[in-house]
């Protein structure tokens, strides 16, 4: 068995499976891509051309939430879906819905009309979840949280936005930075 990442280090798609191999630890050789230069090659792992490709023995798999339940079905310990299959579809739920960070941390970085707003609106919403709750998808760390903190990380330290008027949400990423897995990957956005 062996296992290749073809990674870009500023990707927060990227990021999200190299925290999960990180988790599991997984020994796997990384093929960096240069996305402003694409080779021919990485169309043939993924007809989008993007990253992150996971391939196993010649098996390319892309995308990263997909890949990430790959990860966790394929290398089951430890474990990063909750055993209650309520409470697994739940988490599942919130990484389905990570458009609602997503899109707005985007519309911030292009800079588009209302991208603040749109973004403190996204964050007061994870600030209320995590109020009530420990974790993105329940009561212990797992995939849901995998699939947010790096555009968490990244709006923090690369954007500038403050998380002091949002205190369980900055707590949360105190807490998961503590996590040799997400220090690393905070550690490579400071090297970006």
């Amino acid at each position: 068995m062996s296992l290749v990442l073809y990674d870009a280090p500023r990707c927060p798609y990227c990021a999200r499976v190299r925290i999960v191999l990180a988790e599991k630890e997984l020994a796997h050789d990384v093929v960096e891509i240069d996305l402003a230069n694409r080779p021919a090659w990485l169309y043939e792992k993924n007809a989008t051309g993007r990253v992150p490709v996971l391939e196993e023995d010649d098996w390319p798999l892309p995308e990263s939430a997909v890949i990430m339940e790959f990860l966790e079905e394929r290398y089951p310990e430890p474990a990063l879906l909750p055993a209650d299959p309520a409470e697994r579809a739940f988490a599942r739920l919130v990484i389905f819905r990570a458009g609602e960070l997503t899109d707005p941390y985007y519309a911030l970085r292009r800079g588009e009309d209302g991208g603040p707003a749109r973004l403190d609106a996204a964050l007061g919403k994870l600030d209320a979840a995590l109020a009530a709750r420990p974790f993105l998808g329940g009561m212990d760390y797992g995939l849901a949280d995998v699939a947010y903190v790096p555009w968490l990380l990244r709006a923090r330290d690369l954007l500038g936005v403050a998380l002091d008027p949002f205190p369980a949400l900055a707590g949360w990423l105190a807490r998961l930075e503590a996590r040799p897995a997400v220090a690393a990957e905070a550690e490579l956005i400071a090297a970006l």
